[in-house]
C-alpha cells in the first residue's frame, strides 16, 4: 500500500462530508424530513437506522456542528492510520448504531457525532497502545481541537443524543484495542553521528576505568588485612 497523502485524505473527507450536506440540502429543495431514517431503539423499523443515521442530521446548526469536526478528525484517521481507517470507519458506525438501538432512549437517533466521537477515541486511545512520534502528534492535535469529546458522552441536554457519542466512543477505544499494531510505526531515522561507537573523552580518556580499578584493588587489600587481623 502507497503512502497515504494528506491531500488525497482531505479530499476524501472532503468528499463524504459533501454527501452529508447534499442529502440535507434535499430535504430543504424537496420539502421532506429524513429523521425516520435515524436509529429507534428496540423497534424493527428502527434497525434501518444503523446504516443511514449518521447521514442524517435534524437542522442546519446540526450538521454545521459536525462539519468541521467530521473533516478533522475524518483526515487525521485516513492520514495517520491506512491500513485500519477503514475498518475503524465501518465498525464504529455500525456498532455505535447497534448500542444505541439496545440501550437507547425510545426517540430517533441521527447525526454523525457518533462517528466522530468514535473516530476521536480511536486516535486518543491508539495513541496510548503505539506511542509514537505520529500517532502522539496524531492525538495532540485532536485533543487540542475536540478535547471536550471526552465530556459529551455523559448526558446533558435531552435533545443530543448523548447514547450515539457513548457508543461511538466505546467502538473507537475497541478498535483501537484491536488494530493498534496493524499499521507500522515510522522509520525513526537515525544520524551519521548515532550511528558511530561512542569514543573515549580525549581529556578523561579511560582513567575512570583505572580509578575503579584501583578502588577494586584497594578493597580487596582492606578485606585481607581484615582476615589476617583475625
Amino acid at each position: 500500500m502507497s503512502k497515504p497523502s494528506l491531500k488525497n485524505s482531505m479530499l476524501t473527507t472532503a468528499f463524504a462530508v459533501g454527501i452529508v450536506w447534499c442529502i440535507k440540502s434535499s430535504e430543504f429543495i424537496f420539502f421532506f424530513d429524513l429523521s425516520w431514517l435515524g436509529v429507534y431503539p428496540q423497534t424493527w423499523h428502527g434497525l434501518v437506522g444503523i446504516l443511514t443515521a449518521p447521514l442524517i442530521h435534524g437542522s442546519l446548526e446540526h450538521i454545521f456542528n459536525n462539519t468541521l469536526p467530521m473533516l478533522i478528525l475524518g483526515t487525521l484517521l485516513l492520514y495517520g492510520y491506512p491500513k485500519s481507517r477503514w475498518r475503524v470507519l465501518a465498525t464504529v458506525w455500525l456498532l455505535s448504531g447497534v448500542g444505541v438501538w439496545i440501550f437507547g432512549r425510545e426517540s430517533y437517533h441521527i447525526g454523525a457525532s457518533g462517528l466522530t466521537h468514535g473516530v476521536f477515541f480511536y486516535l486518543l486511545v491508539v495513541s496510548i497502545f503505539r506511542r509514537d512520534k505520529r500517532s502522539v502528534a496524531i492525538m495532540m492535535t485532536a485533543f487540542f481541537l475536540y478535547g471536550g469529546m471526552t465530556m459529551t458522552i455523559f448526558p446533558r441536554e435531552a435533545s443530543i443524543s448523548f447514547e450515539y457519542h457513548l457508543f461511538g466512543a466505546l467502538a473507537g477505544a475497541f478498535c483501537a484495542l484491536l488494530w493498534h499494531s496493524l499499521d507500522p510505526k515510522p522509520i525513526t531515522k537515525k544520524y551519521e553521528w548515532e550511528k558511530q561507537p561512542e569514543a573515549d573523552d580525549p581529556i578523561i580518556g579511560d582513567a575512570w576505568q583505572i580509578k575503579e580499578q584501583l578502588l577494586s584493588a584497594d578493597t580487596k587489600h582492606n578485606n585481607q588485612t581484615i582476615k589476617d587481623e583475625k
